[in-house]
């Protein structure tokens, strides 16, 4: 009979046990964090796919984390806070990405043909005063973020459209999304554009009247990207393409359960549950739940990026000297990741 000494044996195991540590840490997740804005449904993918385990299927360990606006995200992901954001293009994101810090590496939220969009949306007060149609917004003031956000973009589309110059629309920066709301509530501001889900709660509350849509003034609007440090995309490829694998299979739940609707009902609850974690979370889910749900706008399948939008978008920042003429799309995008059209 074959024997073996307890010193042969202890010897084995630690040997055993060493190389199941070193196989262990070889497989071990790569840990990332993702930027979010809690008060938009927009960033349900990354929730979705870090709840559904999406992301653990390609070996990453998230942690999500909150902002409220898009410009501090890029600069968080510029500084190597945050790994990934998924959120409107800003006029700090292009600086930052002229630095070459920064890229824009998918496409997330769009405005297509088939599915509502963003609302251009009045106070009651500036309504029964004749403000009526998006013509009707020179000489009224319009809430944005920052100066460079996307509503800073939708409000100067809307002026070249209807004729009239941009100026001519006083824009009222507040900072943070919850700012803008409590302002066109009381009537501090005239008008807003913003996402179906927001814009419906105001109108359905009476304090806000919708007079327009943003998808008649921008075609294709990649209304937001996805990011990340240029030290990623040039260095971590590999990370870069597992993290866009795992935040599409979100984007195709989010898709199917809010969009197309070709979940069941039980599906698309859980779906539901899985966003009011992070989304509305200050409100039972009972009230969260059809704010969720309504005008939920299309993720580009596969993160793919509209090459034109972002294009418009980059020549109007320069138009509003809002970013260095030297900014090229070269700089701003890393198409190398999704399909591009």
């Amino acid at each position: 009979m074959f024997m073996i000494s307890r010193r042969t044996f202890a010897a084995l195991f630690l040997a055993g046990a060493g190389t199941a540590l070193m196989a262990t840490g070889a497989t071990a997740a790569d840990k990332i964090n993702i930027g979010i804005i809690p008060s938009l449904t927009s960033h349900a993918p990354s929730i979705i796919a870090a709840a559904k385990g999406y992301f653990a299927e390609q070996d990453l360990e998230v942690e999500l984390v909150s902002f409220q606006a898009a410009q501090p995200m890029a600069v968080a992901i510029a500084s190597g806070d945050v790994d990934f954001g998924m959120t409107a293009i800003s006029g700090g994101l292009i600086s930052l990405a002229d630095k070459g810090v920064i890229k824009v590496i998918g496409g997330a939220l769009q405005e297509t043909p088939d599915v509502e969009g963003q609302k251009i949306l009045v106070s009651k007060a500036a309504y029964e005063q004749g403000v009526t149609t998006p013509a009707d917004l020179a000489g009224r003031s319009f809430g944005i973020t920052t100066a460079g956000s996307s509503f800073h973009y939708m409000a100067h589309k809307i002026a070249d459209k209807e004729g009239f110059p941009r100026e001519e629309i006083t824009l009222r920066p507040l900072q943070q999304v919850p700012a803008v709301i409590a302002s066109l509530k009381s009537g501090q501001i005239d008008a807003w554009a913003i996402v179906p889900n927001i814009a419906s709660g105001l109108t359905a509350g009476g304090e806000a009247v919708e007079i327009g849509t943003i998808a008649d003034y921008i075609e294709g609007y990649q209304v937001t990207t996805v990011f990340t440090s240029t030290a990623n995309a040039e260095e971590k490829a590999d990370l870069v393409k597992r993290f866009l694998a795992g935040l599409s299979k979100g984007m195709d739940d989010y898709n199917a359960a809010l969009v197309d609707k070709t979940m069941s009902e039980e599906e698309a609850a859980e779906i539901v549950a899985m966003i009011h974690e992070y989304i509305y979370a200050d409100q039972p889910l009972e009230t969260a739940d059809p704010r969720i749900r309504a005008g939920a706008m299309r993720m580009s399948p596969g993160a793919a990026l509209s090459l034109k939008s972002v294009e418009d978008q980059l020549e109007w920042f320069k138009s509003e000297k809002l970013v260095p003429e030297t900014v090229t799309m070269e700089k701003l995008v890393d198409a190398s990741f999704v399909e591009t059209f």
